[in-house]
């Protein structure tokens, strides 16, 4: 997904296209860890969005991302987060973003950490 925020890209293409870069992290920590179950909780969220100059809704471009990590892992998926609007990224991306995680202990097994119901 290419273009400005503003120019010839609306907040919703951007919205879209923080998503796709979501899910493509997700795609890639699945297949590194074997399971999203690996993923303890995100911590941080960067998300830079190529928009014009005096654009001041990036955060709205960056729920995207947001928003779909909240919604696969609940309150794991609350983090910290930055959006930030730049004049260009590269190969005219219309947003790009970086995340961190905290992986799970794979020594601990969820169900006798669990509180009794």
């Amino acid at each position: 997904m290419t273009g400005s925020i503003g120019l010839d890209r609306t907040v919703a293409d951007g919205y879209s296209a923080a998503r796709a870069c979501a899910l493509t992290q997700l795609a890639v920590l699945r297949r590194d860890f074997g399971s999203l179950d690996a993923i303890a909780e995100v911590i941080s969220v960067n998300g830079y969005v190529n928009a014009i100059a005096g654009f001041e809704d990036s955060p709205s471009v960056v729920n995207g991302a947001s928003d779909l990590l909240v919604a696969v892992f609940g309150e794991a998926g609350k983090h910290v987060r930055a959006a930030v609007g730049v004049s260009a990224l590269p190969r005219n991306a219309i947003v790009e973003i970086q995340m961190t995680v905290s992986l799970a202990d794979p020594n601990t097994d969820p169900a006798k950490t669990a509180e009794p119901s």
